[in-house]
Protein backbone atom coordinates (compact mmCIF):
# COMPACT_ATOMS: atom_id res chain seq x y z
CA UNK A 1 0.00 0.00 0.00
CA UNK A 2 1.47 3.17 -0.96
CA UNK A 3 2.68 5.30 1.92
CA UNK A 4 -0.15 8.30 0.89
CA UNK A 5 -2.93 5.70 1.89
CA UNK A 6 -0.95 3.89 4.89
CA UNK A 7 -1.16 7.85 6.60
CA UNK A 8 -4.78 8.50 5.55
CA UNK A 9 -5.87 5.14 6.77
CA UNK A 10 -3.85 6.46 10.16
CA UNK A 11 -5.01 9.95 9.90
CA UNK A 12 -8.82 8.28 9.58
CA UNK A 13 -8.14 5.80 12.50
CA UNK A 14 -7.18 9.07 14.87
CA UNK A 15 -9.92 10.89 14.41
CA UNK A 16 -12.59 7.75 14.81
CA UNK A 17 -10.86 7.67 18.15
CA UNK A 18 -10.07 11.19 19.05
CA UNK A 19 -12.64 13.45 16.85
CA UNK A 20 -12.11 16.09 14.76
CA UNK A 21 -10.91 19.03 16.74
CA UNK A 22 -8.45 21.73 16.19
CA UNK A 23 -4.40 21.62 16.84
CA UNK A 24 -3.90 25.42 17.86
CA UNK A 25 0.07 27.06 17.63
CA UNK A 26 0.21 26.33 21.44
CA UNK A 27 -0.71 23.17 21.13
CA UNK A 28 1.35 21.95 18.13
CA UNK A 29 4.50 23.04 20.76
CA UNK A 30 3.51 20.94 23.70
CA UNK A 31 3.29 17.77 21.37
CA UNK A 32 6.82 18.49 19.85
CA UNK A 33 8.74 18.91 23.15
CA UNK A 34 6.75 16.32 24.15
CA UNK A 35 6.63 13.44 21.34
CA UNK A 36 8.32 12.93 18.08
CA UNK A 37 7.17 12.44 14.61
CA UNK A 38 6.64 8.87 13.93
CA UNK A 39 9.07 8.89 10.51
CA UNK A 40 12.02 10.23 12.52
CA UNK A 41 11.96 8.03 15.46
CA UNK A 42 11.74 5.17 12.88
CA UNK A 43 14.80 6.67 10.92
CA UNK A 44 16.86 6.87 14.62
CA UNK A 45 16.21 3.37 15.40
CA UNK A 46 16.46 1.74 11.98
CA UNK A 47 12.91 0.96 11.33
CA UNK A 48 10.58 1.23 8.58
CA UNK A 49 8.45 3.75 8.92
CA UNK A 50 5.08 2.41 6.69
CA UNK A 51 5.56 -1.09 8.41
CA UNK A 52 5.16 1.05 11.83
CA UNK A 53 2.09 2.38 10.32
CA UNK A 54 0.49 -1.03 9.07
CA UNK A 55 1.40 -2.62 12.47
CA UNK A 56 -0.89 0.16 13.95
CA UNK A 57 -3.30 0.13 11.29
CA UNK A 58 -3.58 -3.93 12.61
CA UNK A 59 -3.79 -3.24 15.78
CA UNK A 60 -0.65 -4.43 17.01
CA UNK A 61 1.31 -1.02 18.14
CA UNK A 62 -0.90 2.22 18.92
CA UNK A 63 -1.49 4.59 17.09
CA UNK A 64 -0.27 7.84 17.01
CA UNK A 65 -1.13 10.10 20.47
CA UNK A 66 -1.53 13.52 18.64
CA UNK A 67 -1.72 14.73 14.75
CA UNK A 68 -0.01 17.77 14.51
CA UNK A 69 -1.57 20.76 12.26
CA UNK A 70 1.15 20.05 9.57
CA UNK A 71 -0.35 16.22 9.91
CA UNK A 72 2.87 15.01 11.53
CA UNK A 73 1.96 11.70 13.85
CA UNK A 74 3.06 12.81 16.83
CA UNK A 75 4.43 9.45 19.27
CA UNK A 76 6.18 8.51 22.66
CA UNK A 77 9.67 8.18 21.84
CA UNK A 78 9.38 4.99 23.92
CA UNK A 79 6.73 3.63 21.44
CA UNK A 80 8.68 0.39 20.58
CA UNK A 81 9.82 -0.32 24.48
CA UNK A 82 7.15 -2.56 25.52
CA UNK A 83 7.37 -4.57 22.07
CA UNK A 84 11.20 -5.20 23.18
CA UNK A 85 10.23 -6.05 26.48
CA UNK A 86 7.61 -8.58 25.10
CA UNK A 87 10.27 -10.41 22.43
CA UNK A 88 8.64 -9.26 19.18
CA UNK A 89 5.52 -7.59 18.42
CA UNK A 90 3.66 -10.35 17.75
CA UNK A 91 3.92 -11.06 21.76
CA UNK A 92 3.46 -7.48 22.68
CA UNK A 93 -0.77 -7.91 23.43
CA UNK A 94 -0.03 -11.84 25.54
CA UNK A 95 2.60 -10.18 27.38
CA UNK A 96 0.75 -6.67 28.25
CA UNK A 97 -2.50 -8.48 28.99
CA UNK A 98 -1.17 -11.02 31.07
CA UNK A 99 0.38 -7.86 33.51
CA UNK A 100 -3.49 -8.35 34.92
CA UNK A 101 -4.49 -10.90 36.75
CA UNK A 102 -8.64 -10.56 35.34
CA UNK A 103 -7.81 -10.91 31.34
CA UNK A 104 -11.35 -8.83 31.33
CA UNK A 105 -9.42 -6.00 32.51
CA UNK A 106 -6.50 -6.89 30.76
CA UNK A 107 -7.75 -6.56 27.37
CA UNK A 108 -9.64 -3.24 28.40
CA UNK A 109 -6.47 -2.03 28.98
CA UNK A 110 -4.87 -3.61 26.07
CA UNK A 111 -7.79 -1.60 23.55
CA UNK A 112 -7.09 1.60 25.41
CA UNK A 113 -2.93 1.26 24.89
CA UNK A 114 -3.37 0.23 21.36
CA UNK A 115 -5.72 3.77 21.23
CA UNK A 116 -2.71 5.88 22.01
CA UNK A 117 -4.73 7.96 24.23
CA UNK A 118 -2.70 7.57 27.19
CA UNK A 119 -1.13 10.91 26.88
CA UNK A 120 -1.38 10.94 30.23
CA UNK A 121 2.00 9.43 30.84
CA UNK A 122 4.98 10.00 30.44
CA UNK A 123 5.88 6.42 29.66
CA UNK A 124 2.79 3.90 29.20
CA UNK A 125 3.57 1.03 30.78
CA UNK A 126 1.42 -1.33 32.61
CA UNK A 127 3.09 -0.31 36.00
CA UNK A 128 2.33 2.94 35.25
CA UNK A 129 -1.23 2.42 33.93
CA UNK A 130 -1.64 0.82 37.36
CA UNK A 131 -0.05 2.67 39.78
CA UNK A 132 -1.59 5.70 38.09
CA UNK A 133 -5.62 3.84 38.84
CA UNK A 134 -4.42 3.40 42.37
CA UNK A 135 -3.42 6.86 43.05
CA UNK A 136 -6.24 8.19 41.48
CA UNK A 137 -8.49 6.26 43.63
CA UNK A 138 -6.51 6.82 46.85
CA UNK A 139 -6.94 10.44 46.16
CA UNK A 140 -10.39 10.17 45.51
CA UNK A 141 -11.31 8.44 49.04
CA UNK A 142 -8.73 10.68 51.38
CA UNK A 143 -11.58 13.00 52.03
CA UNK A 144 -13.21 10.06 53.68
CA UNK A 145 -10.87 9.00 55.98
CA UNK A 146 -11.30 9.51 59.51
CA UNK A 147 -8.55 11.67 60.32
CA UNK A 148 -8.81 14.35 57.68
CA UNK A 149 -7.63 17.67 58.20
CA UNK A 150 -4.89 16.46 60.48
CA UNK A 151 -0.91 17.28 59.96
CA UNK A 152 -0.58 13.19 59.15
CA UNK A 153 -3.38 13.21 56.82
CA UNK A 154 -2.38 16.27 54.87
CA UNK A 155 1.00 14.58 54.60
CA UNK A 156 -0.25 11.48 53.18
CA UNK A 157 -2.56 13.39 50.53
CA UNK A 158 0.20 15.57 49.02
CA UNK A 159 2.48 12.76 49.10
CA UNK A 160 -0.09 10.72 46.76
CA UNK A 161 -0.31 13.79 44.85
CA UNK A 162 3.37 14.27 44.34
CA UNK A 163 3.61 11.19 43.00
CA UNK A 164 0.82 11.41 40.39
CA UNK A 165 2.42 14.64 39.64
CA UNK A 166 5.63 12.57 38.44
CA UNK A 167 3.89 10.51 36.22
CA UNK A 168 1.82 12.80 34.22
CA UNK A 169 2.81 15.36 31.77
CA UNK A 170 1.41 18.59 31.73
CA UNK A 171 -1.27 18.04 28.62
CA UNK A 172 -2.68 20.54 26.76
CA UNK A 173 -5.96 22.29 25.36
CA UNK A 174 -6.58 19.72 22.59
CA UNK A 175 -6.50 16.77 24.82
CA UNK A 176 -9.72 19.08 27.06
CA UNK A 177 -11.40 19.12 23.24
CA UNK A 178 -11.20 15.29 22.81
CA UNK A 179 -11.54 13.56 26.36
CA UNK A 180 -14.49 16.70 26.88
CA UNK A 181 -14.01 17.97 30.08
CA UNK A 182 -11.30 18.06 32.51
CA UNK A 183 -7.65 16.25 32.55
CA UNK A 184 -6.54 13.80 35.17
CA UNK A 185 -3.96 16.14 36.10
CA UNK A 186 -7.03 18.76 36.76
CA UNK A 187 -9.06 16.63 38.30
CA UNK A 188 -6.72 14.80 40.80
CA UNK A 189 -3.68 17.09 41.40
CA UNK A 190 -4.21 20.84 40.51
CA UNK A 191 -8.01 20.90 41.89
CA UNK A 192 -6.78 18.92 44.68
CA UNK A 193 -3.80 20.84 45.70
CA UNK A 194 -5.59 23.87 45.83
CA UNK A 195 -8.99 22.76 47.68
CA UNK A 196 -6.60 21.30 50.63
CA UNK A 197 -3.02 22.94 50.16
CA UNK A 198 -0.35 22.34 52.62
CA UNK A 199 -0.58 24.07 55.82
CA UNK A 200 1.92 26.77 56.51
CA UNK A 201 4.62 25.74 58.89
CA UNK A 202 4.66 28.56 61.89
CA UNK A 203 8.51 29.32 62.60
CA UNK A 204 9.13 28.24 66.06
Amino acid sequence: MPEDDLRRQLAERFREVNGDHPMTAADDAYVSAQFVVLDELCAAQGRDADETRRLMLARHLPIPGYLRSDGAEMVPRDLFALAEAAGGVDRLEAWFTARWPDPDLGQQEWNAYLSGQYVCLHSVRPTNIQRKEFLTSAIDAATNQPDVGSPEWYERLHALIDELDALEPAFTDYDRLRFGGPTSRQIYIDSVRARFPLPKVTPQ
